[in-house]
């Protein structure tokens, strides 16, 4: 069955052609020569994208591929003025990232509710002919044509907004910590690749406070070459605060084991690796006081270390203490938080060869029927005249 959890589509977008002045010639009783009265041409719509605190993935476009924004309205006769082309919003969750689907280069990105920012802008409407009147020219009989709409394919990508993000190996007591310390309720069992979505949980801490902690799937040695899942889901833990790193007790080289996770980050965006990190050794309920003694001299030095068991709750306050320290340490806190105006997230251009792969089982059946055919029933288009 397919997920819900859609946070990667790829739409068309296009904004709204200008609507053409207006070379109308004033005809009534008594004015046999009334002069020039064409009015100008509506504009054509905008497209929008609107960051929504209501919505958490990009399902609700999964199966919307266009989005076309309305054509400005002619001009008319008595100077009247054409319509304006109807705007299009694209509702999106926030951490919304926008990119060019034909060159991969970042355009936008949306952080906060309400949050608008324009995708393509619609064309300009033409002039009518009373705008080109002059005392030597009084009756033009020209018009401008509206300015032409403009069309991209659009790729969304969602970085989930979090404070906390968890990276580990598969089978590493991510989903189970992520269940015992909030009310999320992810996919646990005994097998490799058990979470193939992520997982968001809300944890709680003392005297009301909380923070969010972000659950993907786990990561292998070689995912950023494509073994495993990948490092598709990354992306999600690019916005967290703090990374809290977990490795079972039982690795051969807990050291060894986090190196390696490091690697496949700095694979995948080196600056990842400039954000707070905790290590959490779990399933320390399997082993006694004198091997976690042993195990400490197998850690990393520069990196602050909890030995956890998710199920017995063991060092989970600990844990939480160490978390919520780290969080609101000075140092972090200049780093620049997650929705905030010095955000220090930097987004990359995608590379076109992922691009083309990601979306290689998309049809290309795009089709203009939604699109409005310019109307080409010009009044008295014998003595009408458009340029540029």
């Amino acid at each position: 069955m397919e997920s819900n959890f859609v946070d990667y589509v790829k739409i068309l977008c296009r904004s709204g052609k200008g609507g053409r002045g207006s070379a109308h010639m004033h005809r009534a009783k008594y004015q046999p020569n009334g002069g020039p009265d064409g009015g100008n041409g509506g504009r054509g719509g905008h497209v929008y994208l609107r960051g929504n605190h209501n919505f958490w993935t990009l399902l609700h476009l999964r199966y919307e591929r266009h989005v076309f924004a309305g054509n400005g309205g002619n001009g008319g006769d008595c100077c009247s003025t054409g319509a304006q082309g109807e705007d299009k919003y694209i509702e999106v969750p926030l951490g919304t990232v926008a990119y060019n689907g034909d060159t991969g280069e970042y355009i936008c990105d949306v952080v906060q509710d309400g949050q608008e920012v324009m995708l393509l802008k619609g064309g300009r409407g033409g002039k009518g002919n009373k705008e080109f009147a002059t005392a030597i020219n009084k009756a033009p009989r020209y018009a401008q044509p509206g300015e032409p709409m403009q069309e991209m394919n659009v790729i969304l990508q969602l970085k989930l907004l979090a404070d906390v993000g968890l990276v580990g190996f598969p089978n590493a007591g991510k989903s189970t910590l992520l269940s015992c310390i909030s009310s999320a309720k992810p996919k646990i069992a005994n097998y490799p690749f058990t979470t193939l979505e992520p997982s968001l949980g809300i944890v709680p801490y003392i005297d009301g406070k909380s923070f969010v902690m972000a659950d993907i799937p786990g990561i292998i040695e070689g995912a950023s070459e494509g073994r495993g899942i990948g490092l598709r889901f990354l992306r999600h833990i690019e916005r967290n605060s703090l990374l809290l790193f977990l490795i079972e007790c039982d690795a051969e080289s807990i050291k060894g084991s986090y190196e390696i996770l490091l690697n496949e980050l700095r694979q995948f965006n080196a600056e990842i690796l400039d954000k707070r990190r905790i290590l959490a050794v779990t399933k320390c309920d399997l082993i006694d006081d004198e091997l976690i003694e042993m195990l400490r001299h197998d850690l990393p030095e520069d990196v602050p270390t909890v030995f956890i068991s998710a199920p017995t709750q063991q060092g989970i306050v600990e844990l939480k203490n160490v978390i919520w320290h780290e969080l609101n340490s000075e140092s972090n806190k200049i780093a620049g938080t997650i929705g905030s105006d010095n955000d220090s997230l930097v987004h990359r251009n995608m590379d076109l060869r992922t691009l083309n792969a990601d979306f290689a089982g998309w049809d290309d059946d795009i089709s203009d029927d939604n699109a409005e055919r310019e109307d080409l029933d010009f009044a008295a288009a014998d003595d009408v005249i458009y340029i540029e």
